[in-house]
């Protein structure tokens, strides 16, 4: 079911940003038509498979979606776009806008046939400026928001990327809460829009909220940044025998801590004993913390730590993470049949609903699995789909 239940939308997206924002959409109960070019997304081969095209990464990506497969450059397949289009509530691409217009496929001709669409592109750069037309990918984003620089400005000196598709995936949320927003518009108004997403708008509102620091300020107070998160030390606590997550934050929390480690000479010290005082002195704080968690083991710590109701968690890798208690206990990784890859571990929708509770209805489709299905809907009648596959327009139904 899902709070979005009724709402049909249309995919033209591919790899990671657009597919995870269509991917919580369908997760929230729309119905999410993926329309796929005849070689299919491309993350369909990422990663070990059991059976070509159905990578990991596309299987952890599409779920809740079905899937078309259509030549767009071909009069026929634009033309199939356009009459999906014209039963469909949101039509998201992911390509640049440029790109979309040449395959006569921009925000007019679509809103001509169906004015209530809403048209969501999510792309590089917002089109008022110089980058418009460049591409974007999350590494190159990542870059041009300082993410590398401050993680050189934290560790040995040297920029890194982030180890996660961070930027594909914070702006296909932002992408998610814009289409829903339009939604709501077009439900008030009874009229559709164009809505852009750009990512490297979007990544630098999200970094620099944080780190925009004294730079707030005309002139700036200082050169930016928010020293907690850039200290050294503000890492996983190395313990005697591994690691632990610790965040020792207000002064209720630090008082817990002098008491349960009788680090009282810490509790008279002005650089520990105010919140004003550890954020001044912070990398002093976070190097003594270092220091005396290695005096004791991970569960030691951590029972003594929920003791005393100090925040504490442990430092989980992409195996360990699998088998946490409350992921368990909340049924967070099911394993499930999928009818081609057999059983697979899946992700739950983590968001719940008290009235219109969410939950997976289908698995990640095989390529164009759905294709006839999502035609007749659209009323081509069986000749027109058997001419569309001799044209090469689409390609035939996948053997069972």
């Amino acid at each position: 079911m899902g709070p979005l239940q009724g709402i049909k939308v249309i995919d033209m997206t591919t790899v990671l940003m657009g597919p995870y924002a269509t991917q919580t959409l369908g997760d929230y109960g729309a119905d999410i038509i993926k329309v796929e070019s005849l070689d299919g997304d491309v993350t369909r081969l990422i990663g070990p498979t059991r059976h070509p095209g159905m990578g990991p990464v596309f299987l952890n990506t599409n779920r809740g979606k079905r899937s078309i497969c259509l030549d767009l450059k071909k009069t026929a397949g634009r033309d199939a776009v356009l009459r999906l289009a014209e039963a469909a509530d949101v039509l998201i691409y992911n390509v640049r806008p440029q790109a979309m217009a040449r395959l006569d496929l921009g925000y007019e001709a679509v809103a001509a046939r169906n004015p209530r669409l809403v048209y969501a592109g999510v792309f590089g750069f917002g089109q008022d400026g110089p980058y418009a037309a460049k591409p974007a990918y999350d590494d190159l984003i990542q870059g041009a928001t300082a993410l590398p620089a401050l993680m050189a400005q934290t560790s040995d000196g040297i920029p890194r990327y982030v180890p996660n598709a961070l930027v594909d995936r914070i702006v296909g949320l932002t992408a998610v809460g814009a289409i829903c927003a339009s939604l709501v518009h077009r439900d008030r108004t009874g009229k559709g829009q164009r809505v852009d997403i750009p990512m490297f708008e979007t990544m630098a509102g999200f970094v620099m909220g944080d780190h925009m620091g004294g730079l707030t300020y005309e002139p700036p107070l200082d050169r930016g940044g928010y020293a907690r998160h850039l200290a050294r030390d503000r890492r996983p606590y190395k313990t005697s025998d591994g690691y632990i997550c610790v965040i020792v934050y207000n002064d209720k929390q630090w008082e817990n801590f002098f008491h349960a480690t009788g680090r009282d000479d810490l509790r008279q010290d002005p650089k520990f004993a105010t919140f004003a005082g550890r954020a001044v002195n912070i990398d002093t704080v976070y190097g003594e913390l270092a220091r005396i968690f290695e005096t004791r083991s991970t569960a030691e710590w951590t029972e003594l730590l929920t003791k005393a109701d100090v925040p504490v968690m442990p430092m989980h890798d992409l195996e360990s993470i699998l088998h946490d208690p409350h992921l368990t206990a909340t049924g967070f990784f099911p394993v499930v049949d999928h009818p081609t890859e057999g059983p697979i571990r899946s992700m739950k929708v983590s968001a719940k609903w008290s009235d219109t509770p969410a939950e997976t209805a289908r698995l990640a489709p095989r390529l164009n699995e759905h294709g006839e299905e999502i035609l007749r809907e659209a009323g081509f009648s069986a000749d027109e789909i058997a001419a569309m596959v001799s044209d090469g327009v689409t390609r035939p139904a996948p053997s069972e």
